[in-house]
């Protein structure tokens, strides 16, 4: 249960953050729900009884500001979920055809945002005592999926980063895991060919597709008080399209 435990959810407007939102809520969790998307994040916020700022994660000043406002109003910060990315329109092409824009564009948001997001908020989830962060990375970056090499070594890198901050975090009690979902049925996958998904419905352990919901239940566990010994741990929530050793 998170009752008790106030959360920050990044890209918390729609799709999985959103879904990760409602399931805090559903645990009795005090959020603060952020994403770039001014009337999205305030309309989600309002169905959740929640709080919503605005936020840039291509932005530093967007990331420090977020956290001043949270010690300001909430005061402490016990959940931080790394979940907003740019993770639309981002392949189809082979590696060759990237545009140095496109790459830029996704490692800035999708890897710096997550480290600075991470580093504006150390304070409060060390002084809570019991912090946890939870940084949405992709199971593409796991088998390696082609045509889609930034966004994938934009999830590798989160992976990585993990691993370090579960090490830098962790004397102060700070847990630091990951979850790798594969595609799920979000309005950020409806632009991906059909053949992709059925690759994952036909190839997952349990076939078919997979809902935000289904995996929302693992993130507000991590977030949770009783999650510290994963630290470090990426967990690929794809109902078994990956399996890790």
């Amino acid at each position: 249960m998170l009752t008790g435990r106030t959360i920050l959810v990044t890209g918390a407007a729609r799709g999985l953050g959103r879904a990760i939102a409602g399931a805090c809520a559903a645990q009795g969790a005090r959020l603060v729900l952020a994403d770039i998307d001014s009337k999205g994040v305030e309309a989600a916020a309002a169905d959740l009884d929640a709080r919503a700022v605005t936020v840039d994660l291509g932005e530093p000043a967007s990331i420090a500001a977020l956290a001043k406002d949270i010690a300001a109003h909430e005061g402490e910060l016990h959940g931080l979920c790394n979940n907003g990315a740019v993770a639309t329109n981002v392949g189809g092409m082979g590696f060759e055809d990237i545009e140095l824009e496109l790459w830029d564009r996704v490692q800035r948001v999708n890897v710096r945002g997550t480290w600075l997001m991470t580093r504006a908020c150390s304070a409060m989830l060390r002084a809570s005592g019991s912090g946890r962060v939870v940084n949405v990375a992709s199971d593409t970056a796991l088998w390696g999926a082609p045509r889609l090499l930034a966004y994938t070594a934009s999830k590798g890198a989160v992976m990585a980063m993990t691993r370090s901050l579960a090490r830098e975090m962790g004397p102060d009690r700070v847990g630091v895991t990951c979850i790798a979902p594969g595609i799920l049925t979000t309005e950020s996958t409806e632009y991906v060919p059909a053949a992709r998904h059925a690759l994952y419905g036909d190839g997952r352990a349990v076939p078919g597709p997979q809902s935000a919901e289904e995996v929302t239940g693992t993130v507000a566990f991590l977030l949770s008080d009783a999650a510290l010994t994963l630290t470090g741990q990426t967990l690929p929530v794809n109902n078994g399209y990956v399996f890790v050793t």
